[in-house]
């Protein structure tokens, strides 16, 4: 996927935190070290690369909103250009499902550069033609939001590993701010937008956000690569109902005949961050 570049303002105030070490990536290439995670999927679209989803319920994929757009024009894609390619792995899926429609946040805006402005809504649903019902392939609970401090995992596709996807189970949740998006340490690449974070507290693992974008952190207590999220709870809620009530408001492109040239942000001498999105 294109590179998006912008500047973030960030300041962490972290402790002991900051010192627990992350665990490296998995690639999840065989059938035993893939079982339970074939509802994350590749979202293929048609001539334009791909992004990660996963299946919440047999009809429903979770994924980023900017995944539906195209970077340099802003335009919708067409439903019929998206191919979600459930538990992918070296060149064969569980299941593979057609977008009948789908649906972002209507707080979602089209922009160049990712800010927190366009991360904060970056969410949306993509609702298949069929239910996918393939034996093994159970879709996620959801949770509201990680908090500051929690342990969670992501498991994504990616550059360099677009075959099959890969787990981190253990990184950080730096913060979790009020309006939505969630800072962690969790390591993601050009492909990632729209992998699930999860969280594993209750023993199984459930969905706690969604991957925007990624950047590396230049200051403050914690430096080093992060990654920013979606937090869930109301914005699914209000896609689940947009849905639920063929809302086409939501499901419609939001009106904009180009893309917003949002200025990067300027760092602090406290601390900040350098953006991409992946």
């Amino acid at each position: 996927m294109p590179v998006l570049r912008a500047l973030l303002v960030l300041v962490f105030c972290l402790s002991n935190m900051a010192q627990a070490q992350d665990k490296p990536l998995t690639l999840l290439e065989t059938g035993l070290t893939a079982q339970g995670w074939e509802a994350v999927g590749r979202i293929d679209i048609a001539g334009h690369g791909f992004c990660t989803g996963a299946l919440i319920s047999q009809r429903l994929v979770l994924t980023a909103a900017h995944c539906l757009f195209d970077r340099d024009t802003g335009k919708r894609y067409d439903d019929e250009d998206f191919l979600f390619r459930a538990g992918w792995r070296n060149g064969h899926a569980v299941a593979e499902g057609r977008v009948l429609r789908s649906v972002v946040h209507p707080g979602y805006r089209v922009a160049r550069y990712a800010t927190p402005d366009t991360v904060i809504n970056d969410l949306a649903l993509l609702e298949l033609v069929h239910p996918i019902t393939n034996r093994g392939v159970v879709p996620f609970a959801v949770q509201d939001r990680p908090q500051r401090g929690d342990t969670v995992g992501v498991v994504s596709y990616a550059r360099g590993r677009l075959e099959a996807p890969s787990l981190q189970d253990r990184c950080r949740v730096l913060d979790s701010v009020a309006q939505g998006v969630v800072y962690m340490t969790c390591a993601v690449d050009f492909g990632a937008s729209g992998s699930p974070v999860f969280s594993f507290e209750s023993g199984r693992a459930e969905i706690v956000s969604v991957i925007s974008a990624k950047g590396v952190s230049e200051a403050g207590e914690y430096v080093g690569d992060i990654s920013f999220g979606v937090a869930l709870g109301p914005k699914l809620d209000t896609l689940r109902a947009a849905l639920s009530q063929r809302d086409r408001r939501f499901i419609q492109a939001p009106a904009s005949t180009s893309v917003t040239q949002t200025a990067p942000r300027s760092m602090t001498s406290e601390g900040g961050a350098r953006f991409l999105r992946p």
